[in-house]
């Protein structure tokens, strides 16, 4: 069976975010460690970790990962935001070893000038020197598999391959598959016949051991479309039947399987723990495709 969970805010306290996680039942967590449209987040107290590690061991909810900031730019040519990009992407790594999260998830980047290569190359080597800097952390990497919008790479399989062969295949790097993205980027997966080539793909050219968790998003936009826009489970391009084959695909079992759907709106206190409606709409239409396979 996957495991699933949602992504949760860390408003009043990243604790917190575990438990709202486990307000909604959920077995798997995603966060941001730091707010993901700054370069620069406030350091995580010795108090506040404990909390979020007893937090974790406490409801056995797990794995859990962390978002990498949207700022985070690896295949860029422009020397100073490399540069904040690849300590912007330590600095990640080192809050979730704190936390002693999984991984971090992590968008490859956008090219900002020359070849599709080039920026993949660029890739490579931002990650080999983020691994260097830290040889001893226990976190991986997870490489976000991307809806291909502009010019962001990491929208084909074969992008994903090319990194891992610039850095030898280090198992510190793995990968994340996003249902929305697979389908904007042009991967059929709303149909049978598409869902099992493009696993059949995926595991030929990356490999299924490379997977280590899944965004759960259906589309507001058709396939091929490389525009990122989640919607919520069964209401948009993908509908309900490729949610059930994964939810139910042996290959895949075990593996966390993470909601970033839209949230409710409304004013809400930084530290209330309180039941999203659309999280647990999306969370139970979820659990029933599980039931009725």
């Amino acid at each position: 069976m996957p495991r699933l969970g949602a992504h949760m805010s860390v408003a009043g306290g990243v604790h917190l975010a575990v438990a709202r996680a486990q307000a909604h039942g959920c077995e798997a967590l995603q966060i941001f460690a730091k707010n993901a449209n700054q370069w620069h987040g406030r350091e995580l107290t010795r108090t506040e970790v404990r909390a979020f590690r007893a937090a974790v061991r406490t409801t056995g909810i797990g794995p859990v990962v962390s978002h990498a900031s949207y700022l985070i730019n690896l295949a860029t040519t422009a020397p100073v935001l490399r540069a904040q990009s690849i300590a912007a992407l330590i600095d990640e790594v080192d809050r979730a070893d704190a936390l002693g999260l999984m991984g971090v998830v992590l968008h490859p980047g956008t090219c900002t000038a020359g070849t599709e290569l080039e920026a993949l190359r660029a890739v490579g080597a931002a990650l080999r020197d983020v691994l260097r800097a830290r040889p001893r952390s226990r976190t991986r990497i997870l490489l976000e598999h991307t809806a291909g919008q502009g010019r962001t790479v990491g929208h084909r399989f074969e992008h994903l391959a090319a990194i891992l062969g610039f850095l030898d295949g280090s198992r510190r790097i793995a990968v994340c598959l996003d249902t929305c993205h697979l389908l904007a980027s042009g991967y059929r997966i709303h149909q049978r016949e598409g869902f099992e080539e493009t696993i059949a793909t995926f595991d030929r050219v990356v490999g299924l051991d490379r997977l280590r968790v899944v965004h759960l998003n259906d589309s507001k936009k058709p396939c091929g479309s490389r525009v990122d826009r989640h919607e919520h489970i069964g209401q948009g391009c993908l509908g309900l039947a490729p949610f059930r084959w994964l939810l139910n695909d042996p290959r895949l079992a075990g593996l966390p399987m993470l909601l970033e759907t839209p949230k409710a709106d409304g004013p809400r206190r930084p530290t209330a723990i309180e039941v999203d409606r659309f999280d647990a709409r999306n969370l139970a239409r979820l659990r029933q495709l599980i039931a009725t396979r």
